[in-house]
């Protein structure tokens, strides 16, 4: 069956420039030997929404046109791929704003959007959001391996996407209970993807609530480092 809009799928790839290196991967050998490894990622393959932009447009027009098992290369130009890059990207961040002293060539999170640090002007920072492959063509080699049709599946899976691991989640009836880690607190990945998470389930899925749950033992909090305890 071809895959459609709304299908939960789990979608294993690797995106190369014209030279054929690689910028990035869901293969963890291929990460490792590439300087891509991240420790905090989850390898074997993305959990992704058809529909819910949440890869290329391009890749997501191929993907529609086949089925699970599916396995291809596809060229992807700039307009379908990661844009052009734009001089309205480069934005004027207050120094203040920044956890580490930044410095040009830094990368840099902020409000949820990743930049590479340009030029350091006193108390203001210049950064580049233009994504490092804007104005390029890409490649990806990819495999469809699964359509997810489990609510459980779906919403764990979608987890790993927003946070890198799996996270426990209980489904009662038309509700998802997530258990959120305390070290979340700290986690500005987690901040800033809940809501998207939360919108992705109840807008492609049967589900009416999502539930984050924080739960609190004197067991955990003696076990917690004193700082997660205070941020939550």
């Amino acid at each position: 069956m071809t895959i459609k809009e709304g299908d939960f799928i789990k979608l294993s790839y690797t995106g190369k420039l014209d030279d054929g290196s690689i910028f990035d991967t869901t293969d963890e050998e291929l990460a490792k030997a590439n300087d891509l490894f991240n420790e905090n990622a989850l390898y074997g393959g993305d959990i992704i929404i058809i529909g819910a932009e949440q890869t290329i447009e391009g890749l997501e027009e191929d993907i529609k046109k086949h089925d699970v098992g599916y396995e291809g290369t596809i060229e992807i130009p700039p307009e379908k791929g990661f844009g052009e890059k734009s001089p309205l990207q480069i934005k004027s961040i207050p120094a203040k704003r920044f956890e580490q002293k930044p410095h040009d060539g830094m990368r840099v999170q902020i409000d949820g959007r990743v930049g590479l640090v340009i030029r350091v002007m006193g108390r203001h920072v210049r950064v580049d959001f233009n994504s490092p492959m804007a104005g390029k063509i890409v490649y990806y080699d990819y495999k469809i391996n699964d359509v997810l049709e489990n609510i459980k599946d779906k919403a764990v899976g979608l987890s790993t996407l927003y946070t890198g691991e799996e996270m426990n989640i209980e489904i009662d009836g038309t509700i998802a209970k997530v258990q959120v880690p305390l070290d979340y607190s700290l986690n500005q990945r987690w901040m800033y993807s809940r809501g998207q998470m939360s919108k992705d389930l109840l807008k492609n899925t049967e589900l009416t609530e999502v539930q984050l749950i924080e739960t609190y033992t004197m067991d955990i909090l003696e076990n917690t480092p004193e700082e997660e305890q205070n941020s939550s």
